[in-house]
């Protein structure tokens, strides 16, 4: 892998936090995601599966790892599955985990081929009464591609039809908003490569650059710094395209009078980062743009304090709108007075505000937690409000992640340029 070692005692004690959570009798399986074809024979880069390297830190294909705390032997309570390597194999596609290194990045002392998978996990599914089974239930998930979880629950459904099974992602859900002080340190690793290449591409950004050109180079900063690449398709948008929220064609030339919008984050030992700046293509913002910036900028300030302890993700954005409201009136944008005879179901300030104000952050960019749950430290926010003039082809966005502390939040970005002065210095340096 790309990037440093990681201390296993991040996923001994993470496996420790998910068996308490578990009913007695029971046995939790988790999969490594699949390698996923495109056409031809040409297959797409491996990407693991979050759970499964949230608890065991293998980033190899063909992982099983099994949780089973009353097993009868103690060798099994926790088991990892890798695939058997061989001559061929080392050949073809280089150097795979023996079961050696398996259990020394995972601190599993029980490491099988996973060629003796279903005769093993039979023999525990026999001791035990429950059977926990893993689904992607994050509320935004794309669940049409059937993965190596979904096809082990027909099997295991069909094998033991008799046992109780319960669901894991509630679980996962609860324990991986919370970061530990070694994900902190990777997601603050993961900020810095970031902060590199967004002070890279300030120095080339100029009337007549191709948004492409900034996305490589974007990449090239990334991959430079032990980053696997992207954690999510880099948005590098510019005019009117500032104002269409998910821009990924990233095909147009900047042109001079307007504003490239650049939504990115480099991933670090799978940990995300997720960075939003706006900022004129010649260097120089208009006194419009000026004014709009500055005002995305303080509904920003004013957002990241409230990032504290006790508050809910839907109050949090309430306030925050309400703070929106009060800047789009002083922009000539809305109305006091429809303001205030709003339906509050239906706020005026989404038609230039259409978008959370924030999401938790963690091994996925759009992480794991209970929209309900009171914020609590450890936690890790994005926080990227925004204005859409969609009439003005003048769209702005302002990003950071945030870190939720016992008292004031931690802005793991607040070395990244944000001012407006500071970014015209830069970008005419």
């Amino acid at each position: 892998m790309k990037y440093h070692p990681i201390d296993n005692s991040l996923f001994i004690e993470n496996r420790k936090a998910f068996a308490a959570r578990l009913e007695s009798k029971s046995v939790a399986v988790f999969h490594s995601a699949d390698i996923l074809p495109k056409s031809a024979d040409g297959v797409r880069r491996f990407i693991q599966q979050t759970d499964l390297f949230y608890l065991s830190g293998i980033d190899q294909e063909e992982t099983i790892l099994v949780i089973c705390p009353d097993a009868r032997e103690e060798k099994h309570r926790e088991i990892l599955f890798v695939r058997e390597t061989s001559e061929k194999i080392a050949v073809w596609e280089g150097s795979k985990f023996t079961r050696e290194e398996a259990g020394t990045v995972s601190g599993i002392r029980q490491v099988y081929w996973s060629s003796r998978f279903q005769e093993i996990f039979r023999e525990l599914a026999l001791e035990s009464e429950f059977i926990y089974l893993n689904t992607n239930e994050h509320s935004r998930a794309d669940v049409s591609v059937e993965t190596r979880d979904d096809r082990f629950i027909e099997w295991c459904r069909s094998a033991f039809p008799l046992h109780r099974y319960r669901r894991i992602a509630p679980i996962m859900h609860h324990l991986r908003a919370l970061k530990s002080p070694i994900e902190m340190e990777l997601m603050r690793q993961a900020c810095r490569i970031t902060e590199k290449a967004f002070r890279r591409v300030l120095g080339m950004i100029r009337p007549g650059v191709w948004e492409y050109e900034i996305e490589a180079e974007l990449y090239h900063e990334f991959l430079r710094n032990r980053s696997r690449g992207p954690a999510y398709d880099p948005i590098i948008a510019s005019g009117a395209d500032t104002c269409v929220l998910h821009y990924i064609k990233n095909d147009k030339q900047c042109e001079d009078g307007g504003l490239v919008l650049m939504d990115f984050g480099a991933e670090y030992a799978n940990y995300a980062s997720d960075l939003t700046r706006t900022v004129p293509v010649n260097g120089r913002f208009t006194e419009r743009q000026r004014a709009v910036y500055d005002a995305v900028l303080r509904v920003q300030r004013t957002a990241v304090d409230m990032l504290r302890p006790g508050i809910t993700l839907k109050d949090y954005h309430k306030r925050v709108g309400e703070i929106m409201e009060g800047e789009l009136i002083g922009l000539g944008l809305l109305d006091a007075l429809k303001v205030k005879d709003q339906d509050p179901e239906k706020p005026l300030y989404r038609e230039y505000f259409m978008h959370g104000t924030s999401h938790h952050m963690g091994l996925d960019v759009h992480d794991y937690g209970d929209k309900h749950r009171s914020f609590e430290p450890g936690m890790v926010f994005s926080c990227e409000p925004g204005i859409y003039i969609k009439e003005e082809g003048l769209g702005i966005r302002i990003e950071n992640d945030i870190l939720i502390t016992p008292g004031d939040p931690v802005d793991l970005m607040q070395t990244i340029p944000v001012e407006a002065e500071e970014i015209e210095s830069l970008m005419q340096s």
